[in-house]
């Protein structure tokens, strides 16, 4: 952490506590007591009103007028953020999001600190993986470096590609990259668990003018098609989750029909014979014999 944002989180601090002692402050940033009091000295010269207080219960604090005039957060504001941010860290633990955790938990009084909401994710082992990819990625977006590495498409073959990258992009379950990728002239959309190995170069590139028009396009979205399939009650709280209420209706004692969109693609037929024998396509016809030729498909691999 630098010296400017730890003088930012000080103050952050200070607008939430009364008096904060400079030994917690130098255990919270792990620096020498002595820098803390160069740090105090550095936001008094800056016209923001430290005091400090002698004696046993002692240290810093920050004038009350100037906490009415700045706290611009309610602590339900900073409840609110918390739980975003619990959600991140479970999907991307990284040192910059356990810090401003803990910034925002020091603002919040420990009596109302009482979240409401917990987000629990799988710990896949290879999250750990996609993490390292992930990082190298964030750091050359904000150096304007180049990436080279090997991406593998879905029918396993294999390719070097020098890319700039511009975003980060989370979708359902997965991470990609959206860039422009120097071999093939365009911007393309990377999925991060296809990449391997990944290098940041050392060449800076300049951001294409035409990027904040292309980042809307950047993200891969699939044609859909909408079919009506019988389901179970086993699996209406799964359909309900994706497609809401709406999309069910009633024929009958134990009999329920729903009408969902799926990707006009393998990923759909995947989502499909993930619910097993608790669905049955009924329309279109053309989807059910498209949909029998996959299940038939994978029937030959056991047979």
């Amino acid at each position: 952490m630098d010296k400017v944002e730890r003088l930012i989180s000080i103050i952050m601090i200070l607008l939430k506590k009364e008096v904060v002692a400079a030994t917690e402050f130098s255990q919270l940033f792990n620096v020498s007591k002595r820098t803390i009091l160069r740090d105090m000295e550095t936001l008094g010269l800056c016209n923001i009103p430290i005091y400090s207080v002698i004696g046993v219960k002692g240290g810093f604090g920050i004038m009350d007028e100037y906490k009415v005039d700045k706290r611009l957060l309610s602590s339900s504001d900073l409840q609110n953020i918390l739980t975003a941010l619990g959600g991140l860290e479970q999907i991307l633990l990284t040192e910059e999001v356990e810090r401003t955790i803990k910034k925002i938990e020091a603002m919040v009084s420990p009596l109302s600190l009482n979240r409401t909401i917990q987000l629990s994710f799988y710990n896949w082992e290879g999250r750990s993986e996609i993490l390292e990819t992930l990082k190298t990625c964030q750091e050359s977006i904000l150096k304007k470096r180049l990436v080279s590495f090997d991406y593998t498409d879905k029918d396993g073959a294999v390719t070097n590609r020098m890319v700039e990258p511009y975003e980060l992009h989370f979708s359902e379950s997965s991470w990609y990259l959206n860039g422009f990728c120097l071999h093939r002239q365009g911007y393309r959309t990377f999925k991060l668990s296809r990449i391997d190995p990944i290098t940041m170069d050392e060449r800076a590139f300049h951001p294409r003018d035409d990027w904040s028009e292309q980042r809307h396009e950047a993200s891969y979205v699939p044609q859909f098609v909408t079919i009506k399939a019988r389901i179970s009650p086993s699996i209406k709280d799964q359909i309900i989750e994706r497609y809401g209420r709406k999309s069910i209706e009633d024929h009958g004692p134990g009999l329920l029909l729903a009408t969902i969109y799926v990707p006009q693609n393998y990923m759909g037929f995947q989502l499909l014979a993930s619910f097993g024998t608790h669905l049955k396509i009924v329309e279109p016809k053309t989807y059910v014999d498209d949909f029998r030729n996959y299940l038939s498909q994978m029937m030959e691999n056991y047979s």
